[in-house]
């Protein structure tokens, strides 16, 4: 997968990204084309098979061959490759991604708030991360990062729950006041990152933008399932929200 076949894929499959990857510098381009490239086939890997244990091979074989970058010379391949050339041996750590997707490969709903807070912690936060470094963030500027990639990842996962709950991956019970708990937690980290604000460079601003309708988002959630489905912002309002940011760079909610 070349740079252009990785701009492609987003450009189709995550418009939002693609679109951070447009407002970035040139010189992180390849690094963040290749970073969300990955995160959407590691994403992919376990949904891929309808059987857990083969589902769970292909997210394997891809933290096999991120934790191989710079050890072995390895056959050429279509997202590796280019991921290598743009972040180097630094690009084996991004097997922590992977990880914790293991779980989805098995289907199984969380039984607990607490337990999509923590899966949510574990795959938004460390993509931000990842995304900051590429645009030489400082570490000053982490914790916002952090809390900001936390926040964003409740209401994005919040936005998903019904198609989710139809896929075996949502909540075991996906009562009101639990919704709730999750839109509160969310908000309480985006307040978090916002306060933070002054320790964020406007470079980074790219990788913090959250987006369209986040706010509806969580003030649907805790009313249910179908109103969040009918809370989805429209692809207008998507190509509004992401033309204002260019404009402003602000990402804070």
């Amino acid at each position: 997968m070349s740079l252009e076949n990785c701009a492609n894929q987003l450009r189709e499959h995550d418009p939002d990204r693609f679109g951070i990857c447009l407002l970035a510098p040139a010189a992180a381009r390849p690094k963040l084309l290749t970073l969300y490239a990955l995160n959407l086939e590691l994403a992919r890997a376990p949904l891929a098979s309808n059987e857990p244990l083969i589902a769970e091979m292909r997210l394997q074989w891809w933290i096999e061959r991120l934790e191989d970058i710079g050890k072995t010379a390895g056959q050429p391949h279509e997202l590796i490759t280019p991921l290598a050339e743009a972040w180097g041996p630094r690009a084996s750590s991004l097997a922590v991604m992977a990880e914790p997707r293991r779980r989805d490969s098995w289907r199984e709903a969380h039984e607990r708030p607490d337990d999509v807070m923590a899966y949510v912690r574990d795959t938004a936060v460390p993509l931000a991360q990842f995304a900051a470094e590429a645009l030489d963030g400082p570490q000053a500027a982490m914790p916002a990062v952090s809390a900001q990639a936390e926040g964003l990842g409740l209401a994005h996962w919040l936005a998903a729950l019904p198609a989710l709950q139809g896929m075996g991956l949502g909540l075991r019970n996906p009562s009101p006041d639990a919704l709730a708990r999750l839109a509160a937690h969310a908000r309480d980290r985006l307040a978090e990152a916002r306060a933070q604000r002054r320790d964020v460079p406007r470079s980074l601003a790219p990788a913090l933008f959250p987006g369209a309708g986040i706010a509806a988002i969580l003030a649907t959630a805790p009313t249910g399932i179908e109103a969040l489905a009918a809370a989805q912002p429209s692809e207008f309002r998507k190509r509004l929200a992401l033309g204002a940011f260019t404009l402003t760079h602000r990402w804070w909610i």
